[in-house]
């Protein structure tokens, strides 16, 4: 024990001051959303004690579910150094074929999960079209996708002769309406914790048996029991909704977020992305496929963009001809940006998309709570967008005069 604390103590110290050294030469992490999420709380806290109470914690994860999904495709593109104006437009058609496709009396009706998946095919579809324009004719995505936002908005408008759809499928509806029981709540939790401490061992394991340095060992165990305990801690505020619990909609985005993270960081597909994202120049002379990379990002982004159509659409029970309006393409993209994806391309992680969408989705929960006007809600989102963006700007800057 003795030889052992003195090395811990110098892994932490040397842990504490490579992040300070990563702080100063523009390597700011995850600190700024932290520090953001504790602010948003403590200060609609102190207008309304029920904004931390477990009813309106469901309300935020089925609120934000949405919008997450579709910022997971956002987050891909960005890291290409692209950009997608189509998502909102592609949700809506997306909310559409999943309605036509339950609807009675119209000769195509399909159980709710296969209607859920041919509208999240028709999304990758789209998604292939546009991106095959950016990707073998060279078209700027910024025009292409400004196409789309218009063709598929008109498409909806097409597609809806009568104003409103009613969903009657439980499949679709319950997709952002269905609530675990507390047993399966605390099964769902116990699964993810787990899961996520082998995963993280055999990570160990590899490292070490490939003799790579394996890193502070009491970081790791910290970081392990943070992820238990935020799991626990989501699932016993859920639960403490009378009637209510889990939302299924909360465990798709983590479901979403563990596989999306893996695509990215453990497979070839999502080094490349990254390359790409870097130096598209050097990673075509790297012998990478860029303009096959191009295409499946897009792809992703459209399936993403339906699938969040899908969502929007079971929490309304309905489509409408507003749907896939309003502010979602500016919240998925604030969404990702905001979370630390950078607009310049090549820099970012998956995650990003959860911590800009819990953001953005605390921000309006919290001003809709307290009674605040739409408008202050804009304003508050457009400067934290203009916040983060410049914040992305001059840490950029400040690793490039590093040399990182």
């Amino acid at each position: 024990m003795t030889a052992e604390a003195p090395a811990a103590a110098a892994s932490v110290d040397g842990f504490l001051r490579r992040g300070w050294d990563g702080l100063k030469s523009g390597e700011l992490g995850s600190w700024p959303i932290i520090v953001g999420l504790i602010i948003i709380t403590l200060f609609f806290y102190s207008k309304s004690s029920t904004y931390v109470g477990a009813s309106n914690f469901n309300n935020l994860i089925v609120q934000m579910a949405g919008v997450t999904t579709v910022a997971y495709g956002v987050v891909f593109v960005l890291l290409l150094g692209e950009i997608d104006l189509s998502i909102g437009s592609v949700s809506g058609v997306a909310g559409v074929v999943v309605a036509e496709l339950q609807l009675p009396g119209s000769g195509h009706v399909v159980p709710g999960l296969i209607a859920i998946l041919l509208a999240v095919v028709a999304g990758a579809l789209i998604g292939a079209f546009q991106g095959s324009f950016v990707a073998f004719i060279g078209v700027p995505s910024f025009v292409v996708t400004l196409a789309g936002l218009l063709a598929w908005q008109g498409v909806l408008f097409k597609s809806l002769p009568q104003s409103v759809i009613v969903i009657q499928d439980n499949t679709i509806n319950n997709v952002a309406n269905y609530y675990f029981s507390h047993r399966a709540g605390w099964i769902i939790a116990i699964a993810i914790s787990a899961a996520y401490a082998v995963m993280t061992l055999g990570r160990l394991v590899a490292r070490r048996r490939a003799g790579i340095r394996r890193g502070n060992l009491w970081l790791v165990a910290l970081k392990v029991l943070a992820v238990i305990g935020i799991t626990c801690f989501v699932v016993y505020k859920s639960n403490g909704d009378p009637g209510r619990g889990l939302p299924f909609a909360g465990l798709l985005i983590i479901v979403l977020l563990i596989f999306w993270t893996f695509i990215a960081k453990r497979t070839t597909f999502g080094r490349h992305i990254y390359a790409v994202g870097g130096n598209a120049e050097a990673a075509r002379r790297a012998g990478i496929n860029v303009a096959r990379i191009r295409v499946l990002v897009f792809m992703i982004s459209g399936a993403m963009a339906a699938l969040g159509g899908v969502v929007f659409a079971s929490r309304l029970n309905s489509v409408n001809l507003e749907s896939g309006g309003g502010t979602l393409l500016l919240d998925a993209i604030s969404a990702a940006v905001i979370g630390g994806t950078s607009l310049f391309g090549g820099r970012g992680e998956v995650r990003s998309a959860i911590l800009g969408a819990l953001i953005i989705s605390m921000i309006a929960n919290g001003i809709d709570l307290v009674g605040y006007s739409a408008s202050t809600k804009l304003i508050t989102t457009g400067v934290i967008l203009l916040a983060a963006v410049t914040l992305d700007t001059v840490s950029r800057r400040r690793l490039e005069a590093t040399g990182r």
